[in-house]
């Protein structure tokens, strides 16, 4: 087993540790763990309580979602052992709930291609098990939800018509999931790669002025309506840089490099991409609430330049 458990859980059996606003995600995931291995057991809560030998009351306590503190170890022993699972996947140092996760976990990292359709289905899933968990999102360009249909289009130009209504539908339903109020989603994009966008500079050179502001108008009225459950985030790409990534909360993160994603599913590996997003966050000169305006006096500058070509 692996003993580096989190600093709070690493008590004597009589103590118990209050949690620092920065780690209360540790106690928010330990509960969620806690209460879907009740609802695998089978078993109603005093049931499962006398099961594992944990008093009701304090059964009931770590459920609370006012509740702040890990449990002591005897009683995180005495649930592992009494359901055969893991505690450090009970207290989020392991993604697999099986005792073989405190040895190794399988399938630290996988390559999965980005041209077929069993990846768009995989897209769906991790999105469905992030549920009621914080995601990070740096795009590739821009935010694939905020993108119009003839953005998504020009994009994929050269891909093939069958791609990009792949693409389009893709967007369509991941800005439905973004409107369900159970969502929270952080994105990091450069300053620079959202200005050379809004000029028609470097990739978008061929974009016309029209799409371009459509495309600003289109993400000015998302970003109002969907803040603050998203929120978007603006780093100096000069003083900061990032590949595309998204962090499905605790469950995966995923690179996106060109023809492929490197899924990662360790718990460390994970940590590590969340710890290189927080960096870009705090890096940020533009935040979420400022963006709106941001994307307004973008629109206004296009909207005042001298017409040109295209």
């Amino acid at each position: 087993m692996n003993n580096e458990l989190p600093r709070e859980a690493n008590l004597k059996p009589q103590e118990s540790a209050r949690i620092p606003p920065g780690r209360r995600d540790v106690v928010a995931l330990f509960r969620r763990r806690l209460a879907e291995t009740i609802t695998r057991s089978g078993k109603g809560r005093s049931a499962f309580a006398k099961a594992t030998g944990v008093e009701r009351s304090t059964l009931s306590q770590l459920l609370s979602p006012d509740n702040d503190r890990l449990p002591r170890l005897d009683t995180l022993a005495s649930i592992a052992a009494s359901c055969g699972i893991s505690i450090d996947w009970l207290v989020g140092l392991s993604q697999r709930p099986d005792l073989g996760g405190d040895v190794v976990e399988a399938e630290p990292m996988e390559i999965a291609p980005t041209d077929n359709t069993p990846l768009d289905e995989r897209l769906a899933r991790w999105h469905a098990e992030a549920v009621g968990y914080k995601c990070r999102y740096v795009p590739a360009t821009l935010p694939d939800l905020l993108k119009t249909d003839e953005v998504i289009e020009y994009e994929l130009r050269g891909a093939g018509v069958q791609r990009s209504a792949r693409e389009i539908g893709n967007a369509h339903v991941n800005l439905a999931y973004q409107r369900r109020p159970d969502t929270d989603m952080e994105v990091c994009s450069s300053t620079q790669s959202l200005e050379a966008f809004a000029r028609g500079e470097g990739v978008w050179r061929g974009l016309p002025a029209g799409a371009r502001k459509t495309q600003l108008r289109h993400m000015l009225q998302l970003v109002d309506e969907l803040y603050p459950t998203f929120r978007w985030f603006l780093f100096d790409g000069t003083a900061r840089h990032s590949v595309p990534l998204t962090v499905f909360g605790p469950q995966r993160a995923v690179i996106f490099v060109g023809q492929m994603y490197l899924v990662f599913n360790a718990t460390e590996q994970i940590r590590a991409l969340t710890r290189h997003f927080d960096e870009l966050i705090r890096a940020a000169v533009v935040q979420p609430h400022e963006t709106y305006w941001r994307l307004q006096a973008m629109l206004n500058e296009l909207d005042h330049a001298a017409p040109r070509a295209g």
